[in-house]
């Protein structure tokens, strides 16, 4: 037994010759916003689908609420709800057959499933939606109504990738609040994310991930003082600590030396 909702221990996972996820490993905790952070490309999205138990590992092992995705992935799935970074719903639903399917599967009491629903519709605007074809929709809104199904069932862990892509400003932050009071409550997030403010403000643990490895992980505290940056912001953290600050300054001075020329000229 294990006081950490996840476990994800020098995991590995290939397509071919490429290596997606190697040698990973990181830890998520009860009533934590665990962000997963890197460059398209890193390995988050295939981490996630590990976790997920919709991949197989090639070496490794991760563990969720003490149960394995390869044996468990039903029982584990009853407990989670997955925003993916592309919507994966139904399209030829409308979103109110979206959300009669998702309570039916998940067995919810549909007097609570409709006070829930009401909830969430107007606090991301989305009531005009609710009986229009998904298909129809904007990307934004079917990011909304891939969120709201993810909420319904009032999952234990909320696993996240990429869940403000699309949304506006003001639903973005409503967002944020939502997972803010799902820590509060005690309930856990997985947060995977390329963006750097986006991770600053809402995780309270970062994994930097760079080529399927985990860089550093730790608060913003930690990977500051990892990466020799005291009070810096993670953009600046996040360049040092995959080393490609040099680089970055050494692109600023070209383009400048270039600026400069042609304004001369």
């Amino acid at each position: 037994m294990t006081n950490n909702i996840i476990e994800v221990n020098n995991v590995v996972k290939t397509f071919g010759e490429v290596r997606a996820v190697d040698g990973l490993s990181f830890s998520v905790k009860p009533g934590e916003i665990f962000g997963l952070l890197g460059p398209n490309g890193a390995g988050k999205t295939t981490t996630v689908k590990l976790i997920l138990g919709l991949l197989e590992l090639d070496a490794g092992k991760i563990s969720v609420f003490d149960l394995f995705p390869s044996t468990d992935e039903i029982t584990i799935k009853k407990k989670i709800g997955y925003v993916s970074e592309e919507p994966l719903i139904y399209k030829s639903m409308t979103a109110k057959e979206l959300f009669d399917f998702t309570s039916s599967i998940r067995k919810l009491n549909p007097e609570d499933t409709t006070a829930k629903l009401q909830y969430y519709l107007e606090s991301l605007e989305a009531e005009q939606y609710y009986e229009k074809l998904i298909a129809t929709l904007s990307r934004g809104n079917k990011q909304k109504m891939q969120i709201i199904s993810a909420l319904l069932h009032e999952p234990e862990l909320l696993i996240m990738d990429e869940p403000l892509t699309g949304l506006d400003a003001k639903s973005a932050k409503v967002v944020k609040e939502i997972l803010e009071l799902h820590s509060e409550n005690g309930g856990s997030v997985i947060f995977s994310t390329h963006i750097l403010e986006v991770a600053e403000e809402v995780c309270d643990r970062i994994c930097i991930i760079n080529k399927g490895k985990a860089v550093a992980t730790g608060t913003m505290d930690e990977l500051s003082k990892l990466a020799d940056k005291a009070g810096a912001d993670l953009e600046e953290i996040f360049l040092k600590l995959t080393q490609q600050d040099e680089s970055v300054n050494l692109i600023i001075k070209n383009l400048r030396k270039l600026t400069n020329n042609g304004t001369k000229g």
